[in-house]
């Protein structure tokens, strides 16, 4: 067990007294007692609520050991100092350890260290300031459940008593980070229609978004809040059987296309029209809306922020349940809809509080400063929204978000899947998010509008040719940047859905703009991080926000790192980092290279496997990749060729993107080749998927949301290889995504291929390899062709970027 903390800011004495007297551990009376064991015994009597009686607090106090022969009521009211071994022990168990099955009363310090957790730069015997210090710093110390103990004071009630107090600070700062003082029995729940400058269903009116409001009770008093909003095209429902009806089959064979000479001004997206119906007028105004809601889906970061001071808005956008438009998968105006919102939460932009009466209503209780959060599609509209420099925008938090469409659906010139949805597009995303559908009468005044727009996007993904055109060049969301937005950006090292391209190209292009950004690489696949044990990622957003959209000098842009990355080869280990895929030693090796060892013995294999086979592989894709990538003979050997390295004399770390030139041809006029690098060596790497730890451990407030404590732990049984990186090509675009090349049968040509970045330690006594072959079962097209590929290792190269 490792509870790493990144967020942590350090304070100064004064700071500190001036914070404790802020969440009331420091009071007149408290202020006055000169003597550390009384003020340690006070704190302690403090720590269980001041609502219960002073007897019941004792004996809780006295549940507490502070050393092997004392309890910490005993040590309090008998001993002369308060020692830091003493300190630690009574920490510990406020921190949820056991003695004597997490810790021992003899070594506090040694298991402090184990655990990762910080402690106080205190001497052996503690005077008055150092236990104020120590008691400060522990307060800000992750628990066993992986929250700080003043949040989980909170979740307990700690602030909740002091609600009808007045003179307690709204919002409340300790350590850089807003503290939950606000009652979330009393939140208020609105619905708002948001006119957005879209008309993408042509009905001669602009388009109104619903958008679903939580915020404090305090704001109806006067108080000015922050907003963190997400847009989730997902939030009003979706259509999982129409979706899964549009799936497209993938078992057909690859096509030839017919060579080109394209350039990019051939394929680039044609500009948006400017021609729109005028707004509306307002017939009144109000501050009060008229519409509730319950809410059927929570994000839990989100609703940690609601019980902070943050309001949180949800809004599904154009082409959802009680909205206008119609579902568009990554264009304009996705992000329009998106923007629209933020317009009206920072002023600049109408809202009414129904469809028809057209009494508009402000977003008055906003504070202007909007924060958005979100994974996957979520993630993606929070990068399209920041790209554009939208005014009250700070800051987007984006989870494993797409930054070009293409490259979701696409690659190389190869229609590819996501992980795990064979067959999708952006016309199954687009019927599956279409919402509107849900509302019968509505759907019957759209359903003719919707079919035609439904026909465009299987038109113009066009899945017969796999090639970038204006249909990908208007989704590609790193064209146009005019960023205002710090950006916080979170991916998975196993994400094989939105895989490492998107974060790491928008990284980069986000390296040209005058904003501050930060990268955090997890080792799971497609998942949110907000409740795991390992790291404190809830309180790094915490700092973040706190500081954008509040505009606290907490040093948030300085203490948190700027990419910090999870060990794949260690658990819960993280590491911080400058940069990544900047500061490696690229190493170029020739294929043919001694230190490689050709498994399979040959340099030419076939794509076509036996009927039965290949019926088998496609039902069950982890027996064929387990068949692939195996060092053991398999059926697959035939189908690949593969190289495995000498074992490894030290670890090296793979860091950014991975490049290969292989010189090849096929028997045929198409052609697709796949490379894979794989870790060969056994162990017990962790699941890419987490684990729960706790369930319902995790309190984000009183009385409020609760959460699973998760965390990527090591497999129970150890596993003898990983492919941690690939790459794939349309053997006609070896030039780029657009332009068809001419491929004729059995003549050699130079394909450059780029793997997905990565950051991935291979550990001393592994081997490298490098697995060359043509369909892949999980994410390409499966046409089972009789095409056979010879690659020239010889003439082959693999360029490797290792950390220095």
């Amino acid at each position: 067990m490792k509870i790493n903390q990144f967020a942590y800011v350090p304070t100064t004495h004064d700071q500190i007294v001036t914070e404790l007297t802020d969440i009331r551990f420091l009071t007149a009376r408290t202020s006055k007692i000169a003597d550390p064991v009384m003020l340690f015994r006070q704190f302690l009597l403090k720590f269980y609520l001041e609502k219960q009686g002073l007897s019941t607090r004792v004996q809780k106090v006295s549940n507490l050991m502070a050393t092997p022969e004392l309890n910490a009521y005993e040590y309090t009211t008998s001993q002369e100092s308060v020692t830091k071994l003493a300190f630690y022990n009574v920490g510990l168990q406020l921190l949820g350890f056991e003695v004597g099955l997490d810790f021992t009363l003899d070594e506090p310090l040694a298991t402090m260290k184990k655990l990762k957790l910080p402690i106080a730069d205190v001497p052996t015997t503690l005077d008055r300031n150092h236990l104020i210090d120590a008691w400060y710093k522990l307060l800000n110390t992750r628990t066993k459940f992986g929250q700080t103990l003043i949040d989980f004071l909170a979740g307990q009630g700690y602030y909740h008593q002091f609600n009808d107090d007045d003179s307690l600070k709204r919002p409340l700062i300790f350590n850089g980070k807003s503290q939950a003082v606000f009652d979330t029995d009393k939140l208020i729940h609105e619905v708002v229609y948001v006119e957005a400058p879209l008309d993408n269903d042509h009905d001669g009116k602009r388009d109104l978004l619903k958008a679903e409001i939580t915020r404090p009770a305090e704001t109806n008093n006067g108080l000015k809040v922050p907003v963190v909003f997400t847009a989730s095209p997902y939030d009003q429902g979706t259509n999982d059987k129409q979706a899964d009806a549009l799936t497209h089959k993938v078992n057909k064979p690859l096509t030839r296309k017919v060579p080109n000479d394209l350039t990019y001004d051939d394929v680039k997206a044609p500009a948006a029209p400017t021609n729109l119906p005028n707004p509306r007028s307002a017939k009144g105004t109000t501050e009060v809306a008229e519409e509730t809601f319950v809410k059927t889906w929570t994000y839990s970061l989100n609703d940690y922020f609601l019980a902070r001071g943050f309001a949180v808005v949800i809004s599904s956008g154009v082409g959802t349940k009680d909205s206008d438009g119609v579902r568009t998968t990554g264009t304009r105006d996705e992000t329009i809809s998106a923007t629209s919102i933020i317009e009206w939460l920072h002023g600049d932009r109408q809202a009414f509080t129904n469809r028809h009466d057209q009494v508009a209503i402000s977003a008055w209780w906003s504070n202007g400063n909007v924060g958005m959060t979100g994974r996957s599609y979520l993630g993606t509209l929070s990068t399209a929204a920041a790209m554009t420099g939208v005014s009250g925008l700070k800051t987007a938090i984006v989870e494993a978000g797409i930054s070009n469409y293409y490259d979701y659906y696409r690659e190389n010139g190869l229609v590819v899947a996501p992980g795990g949805f064979q067959g999708e597009d952006t016309d199954v995303l687009g019927e599956l998010t279409f919402s509107r559908e849900q509302s019968a009468a509505d759907y019957l005044k759209i359903k003719d509008t919707w079919l035609e727009q439904l026909k465009k996007l299987t038109s113009g993904q066009d899945r017969k040719s796999g090639s970038y055109n204006s249909f990908w060049d208007a989704r590609n969301l790193l064209k146009d940047v005019n960023i205002k937005a710090d950006m916080l950006l979170i991916h998975g090292l196993n994400d094989w859905n939105v895989k490492l391209s998107h974060v790491y190209n928008l990284r980069n292009r986000l390296k040209k703009e005058a904003i501050t950004q930060k990268l955090i690489l997890h080792q799971g696949q497609h998942e949110y991080l907000n409740n795991f044990r390992s790291v404190d990622y809830t309180d790094i957003v915490n700092l973040w926000l706190t500081n954008k959209l509040l505009a606290v000098q907490n040093d948030a842009n300085k203490v948190i790192p700027d990419v910090l990355v999870q060990d794949n080869a260690a658990a819960e280990t993280w590491t911080t980092y400058k940069d990544w895929g900047t500061d490696a030693t690229v190493k170029k090796i020739s294929l043919a290279d001694d230190r490689f060892t050709d498994l399979n013995e040959n340099t030419s294999f076939t794509d076509q496997l036996p009927d039965d086979l290949f019926k088998h592989y496609t039902t069950n894709t982890d027996k064929w990749q387990h068949d692939l990538f195996t060092k053991d003979h398999s059926k697959m050997d035939k189908h690949c060729i593969k190289l495995v390295s000498e074992p490894l004399s030290q670890d090296i770390i793979v860091d950014g993107q991975a490049k290969i030139s292989l010189r090849g041809s096929t028997s045929a006029n198409v052609g697709l080749l796949s490379v894979a690098l794989v870790d060969y060596g056994k162990a017990k790497r962790l699941t890419a998927v987490p684990q729960v730890l706790a369930p319902q451990q995790i309190l984000t407030s009183y009385h409020w949301r609760k959460d699973d404590l998760k965390e990527f732990l090591p497999t129970k049984k150890a596993s003898a290889f990983k492919k941690f990186t690939d790459s794939h090509m349309n053997m006609q675009n070896r030039t780029n995504n657009y332009k068809a090349d001419e491929l004729q049968p059995n003549q050699r040509y130079t394909f450059d291929m780029a793997f997905q970045p990565t950051f991935w330690r291979l550990l001393a006594g592994h081997q490298l390899g490098i697995v060359i072959y043509a369909t892949d079962m999980d994410y390409t097209i499966r046409g089972n062709q009789d095409i056979t590929y010879t690659i020239d290792l010889g003439a082959s190269s693999i360029e490797i970027p290792v950390l220095k």
